[in-house]
């Protein structure tokens, strides 16, 4: 146990004490009146509706909760996105529910929200999970609809990968269970199934109003698009529901009957508890970011009765490469050792940096767990590749370039943990967001950015005191300092885990606790999905 555990420890905690806090206030999406006022029509909110609907919603979990923190203030704010995403279990059948949060904007479709649906139809894609919308949107929201609407990840994506998710026979259930209308119309229907809810379920191209500006028709909403119109009229859904209750039962019923899928064959045993004990990892992962610490003694907190078969242990020893299990499945983790390490040589490398030798054998372990499809178990504290005239002399973008082939080539789910630093192109080797895992998620202590906030704050302060002083302001130190703090302010807001969190460049800040829970829950998603690819790694430099 280190000197500072204690101190390590109090910090950690505090980190997380701090997520669970926010994460409670964003669970309450517009506000406690709004969810008052949502209950008045006799609706569920979109949080209830989801837990009613999973199995056991304390083992589902949740993708983008920070989506939209602190973003569009000046229009009211819009928190999780306005649009609830979960993966869990309905019927025994794993799945990913999208949930319209009505209490955010009516539930209104801001340039996050597409995002966010388009996410949760990517995991649903890649998994060949079965996805369930529960739909209550006004639609796109006006004031923003430039972004929103017309580019090619904008709100029309949505309909094109319904269509492709269909041709994949991937299953699609939507229950209308309030406002449905415009292009959102489209989402229900272009769904396998459509239900929608009475009095309080609607889909119509254009409103009430609209139709009466357009061609001068005086029509209610429910005769124009409510629940019987649909389900005896134009045939549009498949089901009439009561109420909420009633229509979360009926998609329960037609997920009980749904057939066995085709397995991708990972590998699983009974799963064991680590031997040491995992709220350990509060006292070992230091208090900061710049501090040394032993990776291993994470690791060994995360995987299954503790058991690691480390891979070329005395080589290449910046990055730890191994197999093990978590929570039964067998797993590859490829993770940045953060403690100075000495080589046979008796040269010293800095912890956190990938080095030649280690970009070398990080490529052939992912190479090796392709063959063997084995997942991929990113653990990322980096902050980049070696840099000077010995490292470019050794050709370290040259191993680099390999390192970031093999990741990017390869076709077994990779599954991305931040734990500390996350900075540069070490963001891409350890496979970031750009490199398509499966789940990305950081824990509360995790930064990401080009480089570290005081680097970075000392080059753009030198830049821009120059530049005053080229306009003849004079520049003393108190005035350089001033500089640097404010830019360093601005920085280190960036490189939050809540900055990235909220624009989606993570899935979620989860507690270190719950890492084991979202690789298996990543994994048994994944396992939907069949691998039809083999590993190429293409033309590379040896």
């Amino acid at each position: 146990m280190n000197m500072h555990f204690n101190k390590n420890e109090d910090h950690n905690k505090l980190l997380v004490s701090s997520l669970n806090h926010k994460l409670k206030k964003i669970k309450l999406g517009g506000g406690e009146k709004r969810i008052e006022k949502h209950h008045s029509k006799g609706k569920m909110t979109a949080r209830e509706r989801i837990d009613f609907l999973l199995d056991d919603s304390k083992k589902a979990i949740e993708i983008g909760a920070f989506a939209g923190d602190g973003m569009y203030e000046e229009h009211g704010g819009c928190p999780s996105g306005g649009v609830v995403v979960k993966i869990g279990h309905v019927k025994g059948q794993q799945c990913i529910v999208v949930a319209n949060d009505a209490t955010v904007k009516a539930g209104a479709w801001f340039p996050i929200t597409g995002k966010k649906n388009l996410r949760a139809q990517e995991i649903a894609i890649e998994n060949r999970l079965p996805i369930i919308y529960l739909v209550d949107s006004a639609g796109v929201y006006l004031p923003m609809q430039d972004e929103i609407f017309p580019d090619k990840e904008h709100f029309g994506r949505i309909f094109r990968n319904n269509a492709v998710m269909s041709s994949m026979g991937i299953t699609q259930i939507a229950a209308v269970m309030g406002s449905c209308v415009a292009g959102g119309a489209y989402l229900p229907i272009m769904s396998d199934e459509a239900l929608i809810v009475e009095k309080t379920g609607s889909i119509f191209l254009a409103g009430s109003y609209l139709v009466k500006a357009a061609i001068g028709e005086s029509v209610d909403n429910e005769t124009l698009g409510g629940a019987t119109t649909h389900t005896e009229i134009s045939g549009v859904t498949d089901y009439k529901a009561k109420d909420d209750k009633d229509a979360l039962e009926t998609i329960q019923n037609i997920m009980d009957k749904i057939g066995d899928f085709d397995k991708a064959g990972f590998n699983r045993k009974k799963a064991v508890k680590p031997k040491e004990d995992e709220k350990e990892i509060f006292g070992i992962l230091p208090k900061k970011r710049s501090d040394q610490y032993d990776m291993m003694e994470i690791i060994k907190r995360l995987v299954d009765d503790s058991e690691f078969e480390e891979y070329k242990a005395g080589f290449g020893q910046t990055v730890i490469t191994g197999y093990a299990r978590i929570d039964g499945w067998a797993v590859g983790i490829v993770a940045n050792q953060r403690k100075i390490v000495k080589t046979k040589k008796g040269e010293m490398q800095f912890g956190g940096v990938i080095y030649s030798d280690s970009a070398d054998k990080a490529t052939r372990f992912i190479a090796n767990c392709n063959q063997k499809k084995i997942p991929l178990v990113f653990l990322q504290d980096v902050t980049g590749f070696m840099v000077g005239s010995k490292s470019e002399h050794g050709g370290i973008i040259k191993d680099g370039a390999k390192m970031v082939n093999a990741v990017s080539n390869s076709v077994v789910p990779k599954f991305t943990v931040i734990i500390g630093n996350s900075y540069g192109a070490g963001n891409y080797a350890m496979c970031g967001k750009a490199y398509d895992p499966r789940l990305i998620v950081s824990w509360p202590s995790a930064e990401l950015a080009v480089m570290g906030g005081t680097q970075a704050a000392k080059v753009l302060a030198q830049i821009e005191t120059a530049a005053l002083e080229k306009k003849g302001e004079k520049v003393d130190a108190e005035k350089e300092k001033e500089v640097f703090e404010k830019i360093k302010s601005r920085y280190d807001e960036q490189t939050s885990p809540y900055y990235a969190a909220a624009r989606l460049w993570t899935d979620a800040i989860i507690s270190p606790l719950d890492t084991r829970k979202w690789i298996s829950a990543g994994i048994e998603a994944a396992d939907h999905a069949p691998i039809t690819k083999d590993f190429n790694l293409g033309v590379i430099q040896t």
